[in-house]
């Protein structure tokens, strides 16, 4: 009976001994709304962003997308060019593959570093070109492109906490 209460006491004591322990390290979450990482610069965001200016009409994106989720609506220009009237994206069915975006032989389109994506109604899934459109707020990912590297901020991990000071 003695050493069935030393054993239960030995127990509660490395318990506690862990609970102590853990109580005063420092802390490794987030306070997710409020406190966001920054991911890796090659992270297949939930979007796409599209160079309007870069882009020909080509279609080669659209042709490569195994879900055929993008579309592609050109005219001709008038120097015998493409002018693209329509570039639509159904984000509700695309698997952010990044296939369009390695294809695509004039660099105009990325995956974003967009994550948050959650919406009440499948129409709001269908993004039109103004939605897609490279603006200076859109980050791009440097998934394929491996050149936007040197710009994009350093990937912060859970272990670094808030100062990002230790280095892996």
């Amino acid at each position: 009976m003695a050493s069935m209460l030393e054993g239960s006491g030995l127990g509660l004591l490395k318990g506690m001994a862990m609970t102590f322990r853990h109580l005063f390290r420092r802390r490794i979450t987030t306070q997710y709304p409020e406190q966001k990482l920054t991911l890796s610069k090659r992270f297949r965001g939930y979007t796409l962003v599209w160079d309007k200016e870069r882009c020909t009409g080509c279609a080669t994106c659209a042709k490569s997308c195994p879900q055929g989720n993008i579309e592609i609506v050109t005219s001709k220009g008038t120097e015998n060019d493409y002018v693209v009237e329509k570039f639509q994206l159904d984000s509700g069915r695309c698997i952010f593959c990044g296939l369009c975006v390695e294809s695509c032989p004039y660099d105009a389109l990325f995956l974003g570093m967009e994550y948050e994506r959650s919406s009440y109604r499948r129409g709001d899934l269908v993004l039109s070109r103004d939605k897609l459109l490279f603006t200076p707020d859109k980050q791009r990912s440097a998934y394929a492109r491996p050149k936007l590297e040197p710009g994009l901020p350093r990937q912060t991990l859970l272990i670094e906490g808030d100062t990002g000071s230790k280095k892996r």
